[in-house]
């Protein structure tokens, strides 16, 4: 996988963690400018080398902007909050080594610094090196799509489904 600074053609490639991936995975395959949305289990390099619930995603910079993705991404997961399930669910954006990690590193931080001052707690998001993903179970895909009527969905994807609808009207994808 290419890094989020090297893909092609304004498209970026980006790991996202932070809450359920069945929950992540629906936020972001409602965006217009992302795709590609797989979700399953990233590690990182220790002391983040444990398996955690997230996304590994692409975007169109030209269409939807990191700091957009990334307000949408602490906006629908408890970004602020240290609570007892962060190990399997670890608030982070994940990013591909290469031989400008550092400068993305400073990046993505510099980005999630940036949008601090819209939370009324610290932001604990935080910037890892991914260092391998693991693709959920195919019967887990889609989750939302396939289960959109389940207790489980109307009581936590659709409430970020509606902030979607009321704080980024403008990047929903009408598919």
């Amino acid at each position: 996988m290419s890094s989020v600074f090297e893909n092609s053609n304004n498209r970026k490639v980006l790991g996202l963690g932070g809450g359920c991936h069945w929950c992540t995975e629906a936020v972001f395959k409602s965006l217009n400018g992302v795709s590609n949305v797989r979700q399953g289990w990233i590690k990182s390099k220790f002391p983040h080398d444990t398996y955690s619930e997230a996304v590994v995603l692409e975007f169109d910079k030209s269409i939807i902007p990191a700091q957009v993705l990334f307000e949408i991404h602490l906006r629908t997961h408890s970004s602020t909050s240290q609570h007892k399930f962060r190990s399997k669910y670890r608030s982070a954006v994940y990013f591909f080594e290469t031989n400008k990690t550092d400068f993305e590193r400073k990046t993505l931080q510099k980005l999630i610094e940036r949008l601090q001052d819209q939370f009324k707690n610290p932001v604990i998001t935080m910037v890892l090196p991914l260092v391998d993903f693991k693709i959920n179970e195919r019967k887990y895909l889609d989750y939302y799509k396939k289960n959109r009527n389940n207790q489980f969905c109307k009581r936590y994807i659709d409430p970020k489904l509606a902030k979607l609808q009321s704080e980024f009207i403008s990047f929903i994808s009408s598919k």
